[in-house]
Order: C-alpha cells, then structure tokens, then sequence
C-alpha cells in the first residue's frame, strides 16, 4: 500500500499530483528551495520540506535531499513528475534501492530509452519504422556516414532532449562544425557528447502516443497527440487528436507505440513521439514519465493518468482492455509561459499582481502560481496550461481563443497574446503546419500595445494586490506557519 508519497517536483505538475493524490486519499509531501517557500504545491501538500537553495543541483536535483526528505516524513513512494529526475535511470534505482517505490517504469528502461542511440536500434529491430541514419553513436568515416544518409541531415545529441544538441546540416562544408556544436552543447546540457546523425525532414509533424502498461505485462494506448506547434523546438500548443491522420494511420501508429512499449516490457505511463511526414511516421523517442500535455489525452478518452500512475506503482491491473479506449471530441492545451515571444521568447520573470483563471464548460485550468508570487529566473517559466474541450476541432478552437481572452496575468510579459494570435490564424484552423510553423509564420510577431484600459488595470492591481505572507515567513513568532518544519494544514 502506499499511503504517504513525496512529490519530487514543483510547479503545476507538483499541484496536479498532490491534487491527484487528495482524491486517492493519499498522503503528500512536498519539497522546495528557498525561493519556492510561497509556492502553491507547499501549501497544497500536507507536510513540506525545504532541501536548499535555488540552485537546482543543490535542491531539486540532489538525490540525498530528495530521499532525506522522503525518510524524514515516513513516505512511501516518489513521484518525479517532468523534467528534473524523472528520467534519470539512477535516481530511480536509488529510490528502489532506498526501500521506496518509484513511480514510474523500471530503471533500467529508463535508462535505455533516455540513450537515442539504442532506442533507435532496439526499435527498429522490433519493427518500429525509424528515421533513415547511423545505427549507433556517430563515429568513424562520418563524411561517408553522411553521403549515405543524404543531406540535408540532423547532428543530434544522442542523450537529452528539449532541442539541445541539435544541428541541422545542410551541405558537407557545415558538418564539422554542426558536430562541434553540437557536441560542445550536448556535453554541457547532459554530461555526453555523444551524437547520431539522422535525415532530416524539412516539413515533419510531431505526434506522440500515450500508452500506459502494468506490472502484469498488458499495455495499452489511448490514441495519439498533436504537438506540432513549438519553439525552439518545445512544444507550446497540444492537441487531440490529430487532425493529420485518417483512421487507417491512427491504428498503425497507435499499433507501433505499443510495439515499441512491449519491446522494452514497458510499465506505468509513458510516451512514444513519432515525426510524420508525407504519409510516414518514424520513431522519435520514448518519454518515460507523465508528459506536460497529458490533459488533452484525459479530457478525450476519460482517464486520470496520474491516479493510473500510481495504481500501477502499488501493483494494481489495468481494468480495461484496449477496446474500452475510445476518443471523444477534440482537447487543445496552450501552455501559459512567462516569457516575450516578440524576443525570441526571453524569459520575463516578475510578480505576479493579478491572476483571472477562465471558468465554463470544457475549460481546464493546471496552475503553478498564484496572486503575489514572484516568478524567478531559476526554473522553467511555465506558468499554466489552459486546456479545452469541445465536440469538434473548430469549436475546441473557438473554445480555446474565448478562454485565452479570458485568461489574465498582470505583472509580468506572458506568451497569452502570441497563443491566441495562433488561434486565430488561417493556416492553424486549417491544420496545414509543420514543426515549422511558428517559424514561418510567427517569426516577426510583436506585442500590440495594450489600452489604456488595460494598463489602468494593471497599475490598479499592482497598487492594491496585497504582501504576500508565506506560511513559513510568518512574522508570529508563535504561528505553526513560523517553523520550516514539517507541518501543514490539512486543505
């Protein structure tokens, strides 16, 4: 059984899981660096543990803290959420090794689908369509390796992701320093400079699958996911399903997703990416963790992937088989970020004065901050993802530039503007993009100033909005909230 787990994260994928474990009547514990102290996954939780300063490496990515903590508060099991430690293969055999449970797949798939290199082999020797390119890590006669993949082609890095140690090469005269870079960034973002070469596709689609498997070998998919619309090669806006595929290309690369999940004896939840292209899908990689979209994949089949999760770490089977699967109607996400898109999407940290969630039918809000918070520059600034729902994709897309204009941040430069000047172009509600599109379409967007309207708004907010007190700066020296203990108020 587990009662009690710690959520190894923070930001809204930590208040989803707290928010998750809540409904489960499980217990939670949450962590955070010294600049995270007001954030609403410490108050979400029931107990909350400070484990050091902003400094990722010093806190969120520190194994001792992290399992420390787990011991200091009796819990049972780690949930790592995205990003930081959850896809790092030795921090979850340090969990297990640690008498805890890891929820989320086995170490040792982990580490084996985090290394491009192998994945792509283990996959096409399963019969997953993969990317024409080197088998293995780039070495050797690479001008020959080249000539024989044809250019143009990528450098990518063969560990990481998030676009880091990519180069696209479009003659033989750019390869050795596409390589260069390349290695020089893969080495500083993952601590390996190992890299592949592969084709590149000028006009590819991003589509990923969403598969869940249990302990007891069944696996099973829950359609596929849109992901094209990104920067710098992040995703930026989601959606299901993909209005780029009829129903006879859905069931192959639905199909090839859960190939790919049983060639690796795949377990909990995970994500199989894909590039599609000209009427084919090639593997990408295989995610091994919840992904940030996952609420569009919720809001179309009917599951909570997070309770899945965790049923699956506790053992629990899978109660349904993969004719019980259906979707229904169309889910967009936008994700929410602090950042200027009209600046090549610089960060913009800042506090936030006023915060208006969207309310109605099919509008779902997953939150990280809240009113008074300062937003640094130390973590990903993602925000919020606002997620839609509606019969069709045309209404999911009104859906979404309704509550967008709903959607209200004051303090700080939000992305909220640039995702909604996505909604309303021709070419988007066409569904004609590529991975490029942000690129051949947005690259020269710029903020509209804003009315006098709403910059009387925003200095009324900025005058009023009120200190924020943290529970754990409390200026009563007797308050509970005044100690950087363990305790929390039960909400």
């Amino acid at each position: 059984m587990i009662k009690k787990i710690l959520v190894a994260n923070r930001g809204e994928i930590a208040c989803r899981i707290i928010k998750a474990c809540k409904e489960m009547q499980i217990s939670t514990v949450a962590v955070y660096s010294d600049v995270d102290s007001e954030s609403p996954h410490v108050l979400m939780a029931d107990e909350a543990i400070l484990i050091g300063p902003a400094n990722p490496s010093e806190s969120y990515l520190d194994f001792d803290k992290i399992i420390g903590a787990a011991k200091q508060t009796n819990s049972d099991a780690i949930h790592p959420g995205y990003g930081f430690l959850s896809e790092n293969g030795d921090f979850a055999k340090y969990v297990n090794d640690s008498d805890l449970v890891f929820i989320g797949p086995d170490p040792d798939t982990i580490k084996l689908m985090g290394d491009k290199a192998e994945s792509k082999k283990m996959m096409a020797e399963a019969g997953v369509p993969t990317i024409p390119g080197n088998d293995g890590e780039l070495s050797g006669n690479v001008d020959a390796v080249a000539r024989d993949i044809g250019y143009p082609l990528m450098v990518k890095a063969a560990a990481g992701g998030g676009g880091k140690g990519m180069r696209i090469v479009e003659s033989p005269e750019e390869l050795e320093s596409a390589i260069e870079a390349a290695s020089s960034e893969a080495r500083n973002s993952f601590g390996n400079d190992t890299l592949i070469l592969e084709k590149y596709l000028d006009q590819p689609r991003h589509l990923e699958v969403q598969i869940l498997g249990d302990q007891q070998g069944n696996i099973i998919h829950f359609y596929e996911r849109e992901c094209s619309i990104q920067r710098r090669h992040q995703k930026i806006i989601e959606e299901s399903p993909s209005p780029a595929i009829n129903n006879k290309l859905r069931k192959m690369l639905c199909e090839a997703a859960v190939k790919a999940a049983k060639a690796v004896n795949y377990s909990n939840a995970g994500t199989v990416e894909f590039l599609f292209q000209d009427g084919k899908f090639y593997f990408l990689e295989m995610n091994t963790r919840i992904q940030v979209e996952h609420g569009v994949t919720e809001m179309v089949c009917g599951i909570d992937l997070v309770k899945w999760q965790i049923r699956v770490a506790r053992g629990e089977s899978l109660d349904m088989v993969q004719k019980d699967v259906k979707q229904r109607g169309h889910s967009i996400e936008c994700r929410i970020y602090a950042e200027d898109p009209s600046r090549n999407f610089l960060p913009t940290p800042g506090i936030v004065r006023k915060m208006v969630l969207p309310e109605g039918s099919g509008i779902r809000n997953d939150v990280g901050v809240e009113e008074g918070q300062e937003v640094t520059s130390d973590y990903d600034p993602l925000l919020a993802k606002l997620v839609v729902w509606d019969s069709n994709r045309s209404d999911a897309i009104h859906r979404m530039d309704s509550a967008l204009g709903q959607f209200v941040i004051l303090g700080l430069i939000t992305n909220q503007p640039f995702l909604r000047d996505i909604m309303k172009s021709e070419t988007y509600r066409k569904a004609s993009f590529s991975t490029r599109f942000v690129d051949e379409h947005f690259s020269d967007w710029e903020l509209e100033s804003p009315s006098p309207e709403v910059i009387a708004t925003a200095l009324l907010a900025s005058k009023s909005a009120p200190e924020k007190v943290s529970p754990v700066s409390s200026r009563d020296p007797y308050s509970p909230w005044s100690s950087k203990g363990t305790w929390r108020q039960n909400i």
